[in-house]
């Protein structure tokens, strides 16, 4: 075990880390495998909606999906299954339980990258927290597995707080650093997001793209020389059925109604736009007074990638202007929604080039309601 100084209890930002899988999906792709299907359904059901018994399903349009979202593009952990119109659905094969399963073996990837650019071993780190939207299984956490498949000596457990997940954890972190509890915590969330959509439902089907992050959150004594400062984090969540998933081994107690689609990813997007855009502008502002940072002179805001249109207006709300894409840089036009990996992403790939002292905000926001936000600072 490496020998380190004494402790601070002051919780910093040692790394990140991303992994992005291989394939991807274009709108133009997606909208002729869902428009396949959409003519084939109502193909078979063409007496019923004659009889206006049945509504035809409608066709989709890349226009329409960037009009709604901002999404171009996703990657995708199994593409042929998915554009499949007799599946729309990711497949691979069920791997033993003597296999690293899929979810942990992509959280890995990430962690490992994180530790790399921090100099880390993973002898030094005290805990993992898995922190993401769907878990592969209720236990052993996956946490726990990724621990192992890292070789690091110490704890783990799983959170889910749905598109929050990522800033909870990194909270969760920080707080067992300020406790003196851990020196060095990493945060993984591995999102393979396209399991819990609904690829026939016109008005979700582009959302949700795969990926995997981790942060590395320590003790500012054994950071690296650049790093960044965690000025101050603060959770919030208020209950709300307009993004839900009903997926659970208890819906075993119905099996007539375990496939439904309340199974899968269900949101009123209207309502959400329209109830968290608020909430989360005012949660950034009121936190920023607390800290004594002016909002408006915020560097760079790493926001969650849902949907251009939410940032937009919670950046102006924020910044009091337009933001452009230094300010409030997008990956959700390549990577899709990633839940909670979202703004680590953004962060991961757009911070390198901040100066030191650059003051930065980490916001994700979503079912729940919940959203979360982290205050930083450049250092090195």
């Amino acid at each position: 075990m490496t020998q380190h100084p004494q402790m601070t209890g002051r919780p910093v930002i040692s790394s990140t880390g991303l992994f992005t899988p291989d394939e991807s999906i274009t709108n133009e792709e997606l909208v002729a495998s869902f428009n396949e299907y959409v003519r084939r359904h109502n193909a078979a059901n063409a007496d019923a909606i004659a009889a206006g018994e049945m509504e035809p399903l409608a066709e989709s349009s890349v226009e329409f999906i960037e009009k709604a979202s901002g999404i171009k593009a996703r990657h995708v952990m199994a593409k042929a299954p998915v554009l499949d119109p007799d599946i729309m659905a990711p497949r691979w094969p069920q791997r033993s339980n003597e296999e690293v399963s899929i979810l942990a073996e992509i959280g890995v990837k990430a962690a490992r990258q994180a530790l790399e650019r921090a100099g880390r071993d993973p002898a030094d780190v005290d805990a993992v927290l898995c922190a993401a939207s769907n878990m592969e299984r209720p236990y052993p956490a996956m946490a726990i597995e990724i621990q192992k498949e890292l070789g690091i000596d110490g704890f783990g457990f799983d959170m889910n707080v749905a598109c929050s997940s990522a800033t909870f954890g990194i909270q969760t972190a920080a707080d067992y650093i300020r406790a003196g509890n851990a020196k060095s915590v990493l945060v993984v969330s591995p999102e393979i997001t396209s399991g819990h959509l609904n690829w026939r439902d016109r008005d979700s089907h582009f959302i949700f793209g795969d990926v995997a992050t981790a942060v590395l959150v320590e003790d500012a004594a054994i950071a690296p020389a650049q790093h960044w400062d965690i000025l101050g984090t603060k959770l919030k969540t208020v209950f709300s059925n307009n993004i839900r998933n009903n997926f659970g081994f208890l819906n075993r107690a119905y099996p007539e109604d375990a496939g439904g689609p309340d199974k899968l990813f269900v949101q009123e997007g209207r309502k959400v736009f329209k109830e968290v855009v608020p909430m989360v502008a005012q949660m950034i502002c009121e936190e920023a007074e607390r800290l004594d940072i002016d909002p408006k002179a915020l560097r760079r805001m790493w926001l969650h990638q849902a949907n251009t249109g939410m940032n937009r207006l919670i950046a102006h709300k924020v910044l009091g202007h337009e933001a452009n894409e230094d300010e409030s840089p997008t990956v959700l036009d390549t990577y899709g929604n990633t839940s909670s990996a979202g703004s680590i992403i953004a962060f991961h790939l757009h911070s390198d080039d901040l100066a030191a002292g650059d003051p930065g905000l980490i916001c994700s926001f979503g079912a729940g309601y919940s959203a979360g936000t982290v205050f930083v600072r450049k250092v090195g």
